[in-house]
């Protein structure tokens, strides 16, 4: 979606928005570590987000990765910036196309600052000299398909008049040229912004200004940046802060209660301005800290429009269902589909669909290093001791386990001890969700979708088991008509209780104006797919220790011997039913193997 469609679609709704830039790092590590941070981040509600374009054009290829990796993975809506500096025509087009192939709408057309080590800006041979011939060219190439933003300099209202008036000519020709909303530099001094915005509007620019809000999180990195774009700095926030130079905490204090305020006279001003755009720093607490001063909460229709992360990219932007096997595993769900030329309906697996991708080619693995996975999981050596690690994990006292990318879910506390009993019993769980009957949309732990709407869950259980004990677990399975199974070992000989051939819809939401949406389903193809993956991760948790230790061949034993099996409980009014069977059979399985001495 375009930016200024959101901001449009914000002011019907008269909601307050907000969003986030970041910028490229310059090592591996650290490009890991923001994804990381912005994936965290998403979380704070942010409309959209945008990557800077480094001076120089140095990280052009990584600014574009960037753009990809947010659009398809992280699945939030993403501007980029891309500059003139350095980049010729052909550059420019290579960046605009990866941009529209990732799904990307929106481009933040700069001159851009003079390369690293030089002092003037000079134009490279075959490329742009203004910003207003990048945003000729993109409106040339590419029609309407990008909302193009460009900088606004509020501190341009305290220039001399003849050379105020020459900016404000320029900005309008960009305008004119095809720009669709601006995004300001950095400020401090609220009645410049304000006495800016007042003149671009006397100019005919109707366009939105998206208003361009430091945090304040040092002494030091404050004097920097301010220093670096010659921002004017009010005398109040000079008396405020340099007495408390020396200690960051206190600096940062006063600086979000000295910016807040300063947001607040801007929403206020009856500019037309409702939304903020936060220049992060790459740094998470400045920006948080800002946002609950402002009492500005994330809103669930934001950050979940559905009850998994959805892509942006073009051919995905239309995916609504998927299987709820990789619940935990994203990305290596849309690696395994991401060569699919449609997704019909969103039916995942279907016979009718394309295949799965080969494990080999998109190089499924646990996420940890041998070094953090021995951290993490020690040596076990007996099933108890494997079992106590996938009950810890589901109690929050571990971080990971092989088949999770991530933590468990917060709706995974709801029944977090069920499912820690289930594990000492000998059921080794790797997913779960717990049945909701008719939660509000805007529900804080179960809540997706639109607003005023309803959503609702059939209770699953996804785990490997031991043959013996699965015989005893459907013994008791088959006495409850309301549950349906499958069951599968690593050869892939399949086995269940349904006698439907379509997919059985654990997940769905309904909402005004809408059909039901069916996001999360269980089936039979897709849960064959994935038995491949989830064998595979317990082979190669065993492989992170030496081929003859006592945790290589017990897990190894496991993934060889165990089922892995997945279990609905179709009536979603009673929460508890799923766990009857599995208690009954491993109590009764307690009482004929010793499982707490590990045999």
């Amino acid at each position: 979606m375009k930016v200024t469609q959101k901001i449009a679609q914000c002011e019907r709704e008269n909601k307050i928005w907000w969003s986030f830039e970041y910028f490229p790092p310059r090592t591996a590590q650290g490009l890991q570590n923001l994804l990381d941070r912005i994936e965290r981040m998403r979380g704070l509600g942010p409309e959209f987000i945008d990557i800077t374009w480094n001076a120089g054009g140095r990280t052009s290829e990584l600014t574009a990765e960037m753009v990809k990796t947010c659009q398809g993975l992280v699945g939030i809506e993403t501007c980029m910036h891309l500059t003139c500096t350095n980049m010729p025509k052909e550059k420019v087009d290579i960046a605009l196309r990866e941009a529209k192939v990732s799904g990307c709408r929106n481009v933040l057309a700069l001159r851009g600052d003079p390369p690293m080590g030089k002092e003037e800006w000079e134009a490279v041979e075959g490329g742009f000299v203004h910003g207003i011939d990048l945003v000729r060219h993109i409106r040339r190439e590419y029609g309407d398909y990008f909302d193009i933003a460009v900088a606004g300099f509020p501190q341009h209202q305290t220039l001399p008049p003849e050379e105020r008036d020459r900016e404000m000519k320029f900005l309008k020709e960009k305008v004119e040229a095809g720009v669709n909303f601006i995004f300001t530099q950095m400020f401090y001094d609220v009645d410049v912004f304000i006495d800016w915005v007042n003149a671009v509007r006397a100019a005919g620019i109707t366009i939105p200004i998206v208003p361009g809000i430091a945090p304040i999180q040092t002494w030091n990195g404050f004097q920097r940046a301010t220093s670096l774009a010659q921002t004017i700095i009010p005398q109040t926030f000079q008396d405020a802060l340099e007495p408390h130079k020396a200690n960051d905490e206190k600096v940062r204090e006063i600086g979000t209660n000295l910016v807040a305020d300063m947001c607040r006279k801007i929403l206020n001003a009856n500019l037309g301005i409702h939304g903020l755009h936060f220049y992060t720093m790459n740094l998470e607490k400045g920006t948080r800290m800002l946002l609950e001063e402002l009492n500005l909460v994330p809103r669930v229709e934001t950050i979940k429009p559905l009850p998994w992360r959805q892509s942006l990219t073009p051919t995905r932007r239309q995916e609504t269902i998927r299987p709820i096997f990789w619940a935990n595993r994203t990305k290596s769900y849309i690696s395994r589909t991401e060569n699919w030329d449609e997704y019909p309906n969103g039916r995942f697996g279907d016979s009718r669909s394309p295949a799965y991708g080969e494990l080999d080619g998109y190089g499924v693995s646990i996420k940890q290093s041998r070094e953090d996975a021995l951290k993490l999981w020690g040596q076990p050596s007996t099933f108890a001791e494997i079992a106590d690690l996938f009950a810890q994990f589901c109690v929050g006292k571990l971080s990971a386990l092989p088949w999770s990318d991530q933590k468990p879910s917060t709706e995974t506390s709801i029944i977090s001890e069920q499912l820690a009993r289930m594990n000492t019993l000998g059921f080794l769980t790797i997913n779960s969700q717990p049945a909701v009957n008719g939660a509000k949309s805007s529900d804080k732990v179960f809540g997706w979708g639109p607003r005023n709407g309803y959503v609702y869950q059939k209770a699953y259980l996804e785990f490997f088991v031991k043959p013996t004990l699965l015989t005893l677990l459907l013994s008791h399975i088959e006495r409850d008509s309301n549950i349906t199974y499958y069951v599968i070992n690593k050869r892939g000989d399949l086995r269940t209780n349904t006698h439907s051939e379509g997919p059985n819809a654990v997940t769905w939401g309904v909402f005004p104006g809408k059909e039901i949406v069916q996001p999360t389903i269980v089936e039979a193809v897709s849960f064959m797919a994935w038995k491949d993956e989830a064998f595979e991760l317990g082979q190669q948790w065993a492989r992170v220790y030496d081929p003859d230790s006592p945790s290589a061949k017990i897990i190894a034993e496991l993934m060889d011997s165990c089922y892995l099996v997945n279990v609905v409980h179709n009536d979603f009014h009673d929460a508890g039913a799923i766990f009857k069977p599995f208690f009954q059979a491993g109590e009764e399985y307690a009482t004929q193997a010793d499982i707490p001495n590990g045999h």
